[in-house]
């Protein structure tokens, strides 16, 4: 009988436990909000309607590359975060803009939601502080790695040499 391994390349994954760690993370923050009854909120929603509170009403595009994402992955996470009630879009500053702006219901909780931010990340720098190799320092030392060589062109090399890519 063949190795399970090699029918499946899933069952090997050098980056699964980090994704498992930030899952497990996120739902002990999901816990806090739950506590808190701050209910229907993700954590993945935070940072953006943390951003709007500070900078005020901005288009999908604006808020996409103040958070560092694409146009399109924040698209469909303004229409979850409206369908939740975090969020509504307004007319812009002309009709043909539309603005994405704090429901009341999310500005009930924004500072708390800035409480758990700063909480959050105190608590990361403590976690770091105890492990010998830091992940922001994995993370930058990662990112050195790529500029040198990016992923693609590894991801490639490698396809190269494997039969089955043709």
């Amino acid at each position: 009988m063949a190795d399970p391994r090699t029918l499946d390349p899933t069952q090997q994954s050098l980056w699964r436990p980090l994704r498992l760690l930030q899952a497990s993370m996120d739902a002990d923050i999901a816990e806090v909000y739950s506590a808190q009854q701050i209910d229907g909120l993700k954590p993945s929603y935070v940072r953006e309607l943390l951003r709007l509170h500070a900078c005020g009403p901005m288009t999908i595009a604006e808020l996409a590359e103040s958070v560092q994402r694409t146009h399109s992955a924040l698209s469909q996470k303004v229409a979850a975060m409206r369908t939740a009630g975090w969020v509504q879009t307004v007319v812009g500053d002309d009709a043909r803009t539309r603005k994405v702006t704090l429901t009341d219901k999310a500005r009930g909780v924004v500072d708390r939601l800035a409480a758990e931010w700063r909480a959050t990340e105190a608590a990361v720098a403590e976690l770091e502080a105890e492990i010998p190799y830091p992940l922001s320092q994995v993370v930058a030392d990662i990112e050195r790695a790529l500029e040198r060589r990016s992923f693609h062109d590894r991801i490639a090399e490698k396809l190269a040499e494997d039969p089955a890519w043709g």
